[in-house]
């Protein structure tokens, strides 16, 4: 028995420092994943310091909706840890069973040491501890307080191993085109019913608030947090009753996290499978090729199309967009109606900003593949005839996409006329973000992943870098675009004429700016978009 605990221990701590041998290797000899390293560590440490101070903060209410709230928040970490690894699988190695395979090690050693490797980091440090305010929301006396620490610990232990649990059993699939666009479809629609009862709020939904969260407190008083926060509340004999049957759900959830990890390792994985047949245009040319310019333009433009129409974190992005703008033309209209034509306008420049970040990373999606694009680029025109066609099948969608999002936001704020207004702003905003979007592809780019959810915007170690990258894309075109959107929302509504046209500006000002730094750092370029993930 101690041979076996000892072998465990050894385990553990080999799987932790595997995951910190991996992260200090890929923030080696490159700033920008340092900077985005050190970026993501304020975060994660801000994070914990507000979510702790938050949890705390809830001593002051009266006790049961204290403990209606802290039941509320445990069970949304738990939801978190859930849906977060999902939306950013292949972020973190650890979390794809397959990669561990061919590793000769029994099913529950490499779930103890999956276990362990996925509590070590800044932001697993940082949801312990904002936990942790739950024990100042609600202990009462030192013996509250040693109820209040195991209780957290378990409570972060459920959050781990359902987290592991339903990535691991959904790995094969997320490895998949089809369950990579299944993924994307129900998460985003998660994401809006989430925001289905600010909605209802913000309509006017009568009601008492905290009748509301009592109800909820009713529901979540038999689930693991919640029975992990009412261990601290009631503390004794009760207390540990509720912390033993926290403990026995974790138990469970190991076992059926083991179970899964034993089928993945043994299940053939679908995404390299071979096979299948090639379909060929008998003309020569696609049928959208046909309306497509002749040469280089055309052949980028063709591509990026394909891109739109196959990859699913192409799709994601769009999908995003009008989801983001739904719920946005929602909640601006409040109980009595509109009461301008921003609320028309907003949601459709929103979504042309959302749509526009897909160049901030333009080179990122080619990966290794970028090889080809830079033999045939022989001058600084070159490259901006590349870009010029990776915008212009950007716009090929978005232009269309966006006029149907004005037209819903005008109807919505209760005006059909404020629709032209709205998509001439957009189509600015999206100009300008495409401008912007070029410099940034050439200035900060990154990896994708060869094997990714639909939702992964970086390679493992690189999230922080694509997160500054992106909004610094949103920041400069939310300045640049104040000439065009703030007259527009002042009254001056003929402005919105000259959105377009300096929209196209800046975007041909971008890539005249990008082509030339990017010409001169083609070899850097290539290898940032190519580098191991």
């Amino acid at each position: 028995m101690a041979r076996l605990r000892e072998h465990a221990v050894t385990m553990t701590w080999l799987f932790v420092r595997l995951k910190l041998s991996l992260v200090r290797g890929g923030l080696r000899g490159s700033v920008g994943k340092q900077a985005g390293f050190a970026f993501s560590l304020a975060a994660a440490f801000l994070t914990a310091v507000a979510g702790f101070g938050l949890l705390s903060l809830i001593r002051l209410a009266p006790s049961d909706v204290g403990l209606d709230l802290v039941s509320a928040a445990f069970a949304m970490f738990a939801v978190g840890w859930v849906v977060v690894p999902l939306m950013a699988f292949g972020l973190d190695e650890t979390l794809d069973p397959a990669r561990l395979a061919l590793f000769p090690l029994t099913t529950r050693q490499l779930a103890t040491g999956m276990f362990a490797a996925s509590a070590a980091g800044p932001w697993p440090l940082a949801s312990l501890a904002a936990l942790c305010g739950g024990v100042v929301a609600l202990a009462h006396g030192p013996g509250g307080v040693l109820i209040g620490v195991p209780a957290v610990v378990l409570q972060f232990a459920f959050c781990l191993t359902a987290s592991r649990l339903v990535t691991t059993a959904l790995s094969g699939v997320l490895r998949t085109r089809r369950g990579r666009d299944l993924l994307a479809v129900v998460a985003i629609i998660g994401v809006l019913l989430v925001q289905v009862p600010n909605l209802l709020l913000n309509r006017g939904l009568t009601g008492d608030p905290t009748r509301i969260l009592a109800s909820a407190g009713d529901v979540l008083r038999w689930t693991p947090p919640g029975l992990a926060a009412h261990a601290i509340a009631d503390g004794g004999l009760i207390g540990v009753a509720e912390l033993v049957v926290v403990a026995m759900s974790v138990v469970v959830m190991g076992w059926l996290w083991i179970a899964a990890l034993r089928y993945a390792l043994v299940r053939p994985d679908s995404s390299n499978r071979g096979g299948g047949s090639v379909r060929r245009s008998r003309t020569g040319r696609s049928r959208t090729g046909r309306f497509l310019p002749g040469g280089m333009l055309g052949a980028v433009v063709a591509k990026e199309l394909k891109y739109a129409r196959r990859e699913p974190r192409a799709r994601v992005n769009w999908i995003s967009a009008i989801f983001v703008s739904a719920v946005v033309m929602f909640s601006l209209r409040g109980p009595g109606g509109s009461t301008g034509q921003w609320t028309a306008i907003g949601p459709a420049c929103l979504a042309a900003v959302v749509i526009g970040l897909q160049a901030a990373n333009s080179f990122g999606i080619d990966g290794r593949s970028l090889w080809m694009n830079a033999v045939a680029v022989a001058t600084p025109r070159d490259l901006r005839t590349d870009l010029a066609g990776r915008h212009l099948a950007m716009a090929v969608v978005a232009v269309p996409l966006l006029a149907l999002a004005s037209l819903a936001a005008a109807l919505v704020a209760g005006n059909a006329a404020w629709a032209v207004v709205a998509a001439l702003t957009a189509w600015g905003v999206l100009g300008t973000a495409m401008g912007i979007g070029s410099i940034t592809s050439v200035t900060a780019p990154y990896t994708y992943p060869d094997r990714m959810n639909a939702f992964t915007g970086a390679a493992p170690g690189q999230g922080g870098q694509a997160f500054v990258a992106s909004f610094a894309t949103m920041l400069v075109t939310g300045v640049l675009a104040l000439p065009i959107v703030l007259p527009v929302l002042l009254g001056l509504t003929w402005w919105a004429v000259l959105a377009v046209p300096y929209g196209m500006a800046v975007a041909w000002a971008g890539r005249r700016i990008a082509a030339g730094i990017g010409f001169a750092r083609l070899p850097e370029l290539l290898a940032a978009v190519s580098r191991p993930s």
